[in-house]
C-alpha cells in the first residue's frame, strides 16, 4: 500500500539505488556498523538507575515533532524531537508505546524501567563486568536508523525521521523487522513499526518492553552514543533544512489521568475490550498528538469569503493517484480552468513524466490539449509550503482561485504518527495557502472512514463523526483529525468543502481500478475463494461517478462550504451474493472471524503475490478493527449529494452491481487479483442435447448413421455476455469413424459467432458454431466443426435444430460430412424443461437463472433468424439504383 500520489512500481528502482548506496559510499552499512560495535570494548556496568542517564526519565514520542502545518511542519513525524520545543518528558514507566498495545498479542504485564548504568563515584573502582549492558535509547536509535537505511530510497535514515515518510514501503517494513531480529537480536512486532516508524520511537518501545534484560547481539560503542545525542538541525525527508519554527504547538504532556503507565514502577496493561481484543481504543500518545495538531488550525490567518464564481485557476494535489487523475480530467472536461498539479518529484521534467505515466496507467488520455491546460509543480504535500519556493508559493497564493486537496497517504497498517504529516499537516498547509492572499475555497477529499467507529448508528452528511478515541487505525485517525481541523478553519472565515468517498470502485467503462485499494482486495477475495464475510453493507461507488460529482462541487459556487458523502448506493450482503450467484459464482457466507481465518489459510497455502497487501491487512489487529468497522457499519446516506446531482442534471447514483463491475473484474483478473469462472469449475447451468442423422465421406452420399449425445453448460453468465460461448461435453457415435464412441475432450459452442455476419451473399446467417476435440478408444484424436444456419425460408423450426457437421482426424482434412438434427420431440424436453441449475442456489435463484438464460438465448436466436428475412425484404423492395452481380444471379 502506497500513498495515493506515489508510484508503487518505482520501489524496485529505489531499492536498487539503496543497495548500491549500501555497497558504496552512502555511509556505513549495517554490517560495517555492527563490525565496529563488536570491536568496541563493552561499557563498564554500574548500579542500575531509574533514569536514562540524564535523570529526566524516558522521553515520550508524543511530543516529538508536534509540528505546524506550514514552514514549520517537518517532513518526518518526529523531525523536531531533538529540539527543546515540543519535547515531553514522562516517567520511566510510561514511555511511548510501552505496554499500551501496538498491534501485538503479547501478554500484558509489568514493564520494568530500562537499566541504565550510573556514573561511578570519584576514585571508585568499577566492578567487574557481569555481562552485556543494556544500550541507552539514543545509541539504540542510531543503530536502528542505520539498519533501516538500506530500505529507504536515500540509503540513510535519521533517528527522528519516519521510515515511511522517507520512502519506505510495507514490504520494506517487513524486511526491516527481519533485519533487526537477525542482526541485532531485537524482536519488534511488525505492527509496532506501522504504528510509529521512527527509529527513536522503536528503540524506546523496545527498551520499555525488554526492560533490564534488554541486550543487543553486540554492545553499542560510545562513539555511536555521542553521534546519536549530538544536536543537529531538523531536516525533512528530502534533506533540506527546515525554517525556524514560529508556530510550533507542543503536544501536551500526559497528566496523571492520561498517562499510559501511571507513576514509575506501576504495571502497564494493554488496551483491550472485554473480550480481550487488542486495540479497542486509540493509543494515548496518538490522542495527545491529535489534540496538538487540531490546535494548529487556530493559527490559520483570518480570511473573507471568496467570489462566488466558477474557478479559473485550480491547485490540485494527488493528481497521480487513482481518484486524483480522474478528477483532473473531469475538471478539464467540465470547466475552462487551468489546473496546477502538485506532483512529488525532483524537478519539473520528472514530475511531468510521472503525471503522464499515471494518467496512462489509469487508461486516461495525456494529450497536447491536456498538457496545455496543466502546469506541473514539483513539490511534496508533507514539506513546508508544499516544498515550493517562497516565490512560487506567494505567486500561487495570489493567482489561484480554488484549492483541491486529494493527496493522502492511504495505508491501513501505519499509525497516526506515521501518516499525520501527509494527511493532517498537508491538509492544513493547503488551508494556509487558501487563506493567504485573496480568499479561496478549499475542497478537501476526506473519507467515510471518519465514521469508522464500531457500533456507530448512522453516517449521514451532517451526523456527528466518530469518537476519535474509538478510532484505532492510523488512517481513520488522520482523516478524522484533518476534517475536524478544517472545521475549525471555517471559524476563521475559510470556505471548506469536505467530500467523503467510501470504497472507490473501478471505472464502469474502462475497468481502470486501484489494485491496492481495500475494496478491490475484498472483491477479489470474494470471487477467488467463493466466500464472503457476513457484513451489513459496502459503501462503494465507481470512480467515474465519484470524480464527476466532486468536479461538479468544485465548479459550482452554490455547492461550496458543505459536507458531502460520495458513497453512492450501498451494496447489502444479499445484493453481493445475488449478483455473484446470477453471474455463476456461488459464494458461501461465513462469520467474519471464520472468513478471515479461511482466506489467510488459502493465501498461505497458495500465495497470490497481488494479494499480499490483503494478507498483511488481515494479520494486523489494527487493520482488522478498521475492516470490522467498515463491514459492520450502517449504510452511509447522502441527501445533500443526491439533491446536488439532481439539480445539476448529473447521472444519479446507482448501485455498483455486477454489470457495473464487469470491466473492472476483467482488469482485476488480468492483474492476477481476481479469478474469472473457468470451464473446469462446477457448471452454473446445464442441459442435454441429442442429435441424430447420417454422415458419409466428403463429397459422397451421407448414408452412415451418426448421433451425438452432448451436455451443454455454462460456468457463469459472464461467459455468455463476454464470450457468447457454451461449454460442451459428451460423445459422438459413428461406426464409419470408429466402432466405439468418440469422447469429447473439449468443446465449445458460440452463439451468433461474429455477430451473425452473413455468408453466401447474405443468404446464410450463422446461428451456432460447434467446435469439438474428441478422442477414440485407441487414443486417436479427432476434430469436429458444425454450424447451424438461418435462411429466409419457411422451415424456421428445422433451422434451429439442424446441424451441418464435418470431422476428421487431428491434423488431417475432413473425411466425413453430413447433417445431424435435434429430434422435435426432445427439443423442448431437453433444452427447456431439462435445464439444471447449480443445486447450491435457492429456489428463487434457480428460477431467475433459468429465465435469464432462456431470455438471453431466445433473444439471440430471434435476432439471428430475423436477419435473413430482413435482408430478403430489402432485396425485394430493391431500393438501390443498381443491383450487384450477386443480386442478378439470385
Amino acid at each position: 500500500m502506497g500513498e495515493v500520489n506515489e508510484d508503487a512500481v518505482a520501489y524496485a528502482g529505489r531499492r536498487a539505488t539503496a543497495e548500491a548506496i549500501e555497497r558504496g559510499d552512502g555511509g556505513p552499512s549495517v554490517e560495517a556498523l555492527l563490525a565496529r560495535i563488536r570491536q568496541a570494548p563493552a561499557p563498564t556496568p554500574a548500579a542500575a538507575g531509574t533514569g536514562t542517564g540524564t535523570g529526566t526519565g524516558t522521553e515520550s514520542v508524543v511530543g516529538a515533532g508536534a509540528d505546524t502545518f506550514a514552514s514549520r511542519a517537518g517532513a518526518g513525524a518526529g523531525a523536531g524531537a531533538d529540539a527543546d520545543v515540543g519535547r515531553t518528558v514522562v516517567a520511566s514507566g510510561a514511555g511511548a508505546g510501552g505496554g499500551t498495545g501496538t498491534g501485538t498479542d503479547r501478554d500484558a504485564g509489568p514493564l520494568p524501567a530500562p537499566a541504565v548504568p550510573a556514573a561511578p563515584a570519584a576514585g571508585a573502582v568499577p566492578p567487574a563486568p557481569a555481562g552485556p549492558a543494556a544500550p541507552d535509547a539514543d545509541a539504540l536509535a542510531a543503530v536502528v536508523a542505520a539498519a533501516a537505511g538500506p530500505f529507504v530510497p536515500g540509503g540513510h535514515l535519521s533517528p527522528d525521521t519516519d521510515f515511511f515518510d522517507a520512502g519506505g514501503t510495507s514490504v520494506g517494513a517487513v524486511e526491516l523487522v527481519a533485519a533487526l531480529e537477525d542482526e541485532l537480536g531485537m524482536e519488534i512486532d511488525l505492527d509496532e513499526v506501522f504504528a510509529d516508524a521512527r527509529p527513536r520511537s522503536l528503540a524506546q518501545r523496545w527498551l520499555a518492553t525488554a526492560g533490564a534484560t534488554a541486550t543487543l547481539s553486540a554492545p553499542v560503542p560510545a562513539a555511536t552514543r555521542t553521534a546519536a545525542r549530538a544536536p543537529a538541525p531538523a531536516t525533512d525527508t528530502i534533506g533540506a533544512a527546515q525554517a525556524p519554527d514560529t508556530l510550533r504547538s507542543p503536544a501536551p504532556a500526559f497528566g496523571p489521568a492520561l498517562a499510559p503507565g501511571g507513576s514509575p514502577g506501576t504495571t502497564v496493561t494493554a488496551r483491550t475490550t472485554g473480550a480481550g481484543t487488542p486495540y479497542a481504543s486509540a493509543r494515548p500518545e496518538d490522542l495527545d498528538q491529535i489534540l496538538a495538531d487540531l490546535a494548529l488550525a487556530d493559527r490559520l490567518p483570518w480570511t473573507g469569503s471568496p467570489e462566488p464564481l466558477p474557478p479559473r485557476r485550480i491547485l490540485l494535489t494527488g493528481a497521480t493517484g487513482f481518484l486524483g487523475s480522474h478528477l483532473l480530467l473531469d475538471l478539464l472536461r467540465h470547466s475552462d480552468a487551468h489546473v496546477h498539479c502538485l506532483v512529488r518529484a525532483a524537478d519539473e521534467e520528472a514530475a511531468t513524466a510521472r503525471l503522464g505515466e499515471a494518467l496512462k496507467s489509469h487508461r486516461l488520455p495525456w494529450s497536447k490539449e491536456i498538457r496545455r491546460r496543466v502546469t506541473v509543480l514539483p513539490g511534496d504535500i508533507r514539506r513546508p509550503h508544499l516544498g515550493l519556493s517562497d516565490d512560487v508559493w506567494n505567486k500561487l497564493a495570489h493567482e489561484l482561485d480554488s484549492v483541491v486537496g486529494v493527496a493522502a497517504a492511504v495505508d491501513f497498517l501505519r499509525g497516526y504518527q506515521s501518516l499525520r504529516q501527509s494527511n493532517v499537516i498537508g491538509a492544513l498547509t493547503l488551508a494556509e495557502l487558501a487563506a493567504t492572499g485573496p480568499p479561496k475555497p478549499l475542497h478537501h477529499i476526506s473519507s467515510i472512514a471518519v465514521f469508522n467507529e464500531v457500533g456507530i448508528s448512522s453516517m449521514g452528511e451532517d451526523d456527528p463523526l466518530a469518537r476519535v478515541g474509538r478510532l484505532v487505525a492510523g488512517y481513520d485517525q488522520t482523516k478524522w483529525a484533518a476534517e475536524v481541523a478544517l472545521r475549525r478553519a471555517r471559524d476563521h472565515g475559510l470556505i471548506v468543502t469536505a467530500m467523503r468517498p467510501g470504497g472507490i470502485g473501478g471505472h464502469t467503462r474502462t475497468g481502470a481500478h486501484n489494485p491496492q485499494d481495500l475494496s478491490s482486495g475484498l472483491v477479489s477475495a470474494f470471487g477467488r475463494f467463493r466466500t464472503v464475510p457476513a457484513f451489513n453493507c459496502l459503501n462503494a461507488a465507481p470512480v467515474d461517478w465519484v470524480s464527476r460529482v466532486a468536479a461538479a462541487v468544485v465548479c459550482e459556487p452554490d455547492a461550496w462550504g458543505f459536507d458531502y458523502n460520495l458513497t453512492g448506493v450501498p451494496n447489502t450482503l444479499d445484493d453481493v451474493v445475488r449478483d455473484m450467484a446470477f453471474g455463476g459464482t456461488h459464494v458461501r457466507v461465513q462469520d467474519w472471524d471464520e472468513w478471515r481465518t479461511d482466506v489467510l489459510a488459502r493465501l498461505e497455502a497458495d500465495p497470490v503475490p497481488e494479494l499480499s497487501f490483503l494478507t498483511r491487512v488481515l494479520r494486523s489487529p489494527t487493520a482488522l478493527k478498521l475492516c470490522e468497522a467498515t463491514l459492520k457499519g450502517p449504510a452511509a446516506t447522502g441527501e445533500r449529494t443526491t439533491a446536488l446531482v439532481e439539480a445539476l442534471g448529473l447521472r444519479p447514483a446507482a448501485r455498483y452491481d455486477a454489470r457495473a463491475q464487469l470491466r473492472t473484474f476483467e482488469r482485476l483478473a488480468q492483474d492476477g487479483l481476481a479469478r474469472l469462472p473457468h470451464k473446469d469449475d462446477q457448471p452454473y447451468l446445464w442441459f442435454p442435447e441429442t442429435t441424430e442423422g447420417a454422415v458419409g465421406p466428403v463429397g459422397a452420399e451421407a448414408d452412415t448413421p451418426c448421433s451425438m449425445a452432448l451436455t451443454l453448460s455454462i460456468a457463469s453468465m459472464y461467459q455468455l455476455v463476454k464470450e457468447r460461448r457454451v461449454d460442451v461435453g459428451g460423445e459422438l457415435v459413428c461406426a464409419a469413424a470408429h466402432p466405439a464412441p468418440l469422447l469429447v475432450e473439449r468443446g465449445d459452442v458460440w452463439i451468433r459467432p461474429e455477430e451473425g455476419i452473413p455468408q453466401r451473399h447474405g443468404m446464410r446467417h450463422q446461428l451456432l458454431r460447434y467446435r469439438l476435440t474428441l478422442r477414440d478408444a485407441d487414443g486417436g484424436r479427432w476434430w469436429l466443426e458444425g454450424h447451424k444456419y438461418a435462411r429466409a425460408r419457411r422451415d424456421v423450426w428445422r433451422q434451429t435444430r439442424a446441424l451441418s457437421v464435418e470431422f476428421g482426424r487431428e491434423g488431417e482434412p475432413a473425411c466425413f460430412a453430413g447433417e445431424l438434427v435435434v429430434p422435435a420431440d426432445s427439443y423442448v424436453r431437453d433444452q427447456i424443461d431439462g435445464i439444471k441449475v447449480d443445486p447450491r442456489l435457492t429456489g428463487q435463484e434457480k428460477r431467475a437463472a433459468k429465465l435469464t438464460w432462456l431470455a438471453w438465448f431466445g433473444a439471440e436466436m430471434g435476432r439471428g433468424l430475423i436477419s435473413p428475412f430482413a435482408r430478403a425484404a430489402a432485396d425485394l423492395l430493391d431500393l438501390r439504383r443498381t443491383r450487384t452481380p450477386s443480386e442478378r444471379h439470385r
